[in-house]
């Protein structure tokens, strides 16, 4: 199934719209300024039976060379929706709304102040 044309009807199938965080961003050992992937969107009628092919290396590409690079992934938020949120999702990019990344950034401002 394609995502719809930006002029085409909206999307009305309903399921989960997902972010993965990596683990370590992919490519690992990237070089200083080089860009690098933290995250990926996606959706799925079937959030565990989607999971399950991205863990088996059958997944969207990105989560395949991220397997093959040896990193991971944790699911970092999943919430009702369809395509057309994935796609608003994609556009405006995970880094702001991921929680493990707020989490992990809180952690290190509070290690930096030395609380």
């Amino acid at each position: 199934m394609s995502r719809r044309a930006p002029s085409g009807p909206p999307a009305t199938e309903r399921g989960l719209v997902y972010t993965l965080h990596f683990d370590p961003p992919y490519p690992p050992r990237a070089p200083a300024g080089a860009q690098v992937a933290r995250h990926y969107t996606g959706w799925a009628r079937d959030l565990d039976a989607r999971l399950a092919e991205h863990e088996a290396g059958r997944g969207a590409r990105l989560t395949q060379v991220q397997l093959a690079a040896g990193g991971t992934w944790r699911l970092a938020s999943a919430e009702p929706g369809t395509r057309d949120l994935e796609a608003r999702r994609k556009e405006r990019g995970a880094a702001r709304r991921c929680q493990i990344c707020r989490a992990e950034a809180q952690a290190e401002a509070e290690l930096e102040a030395g609380l």
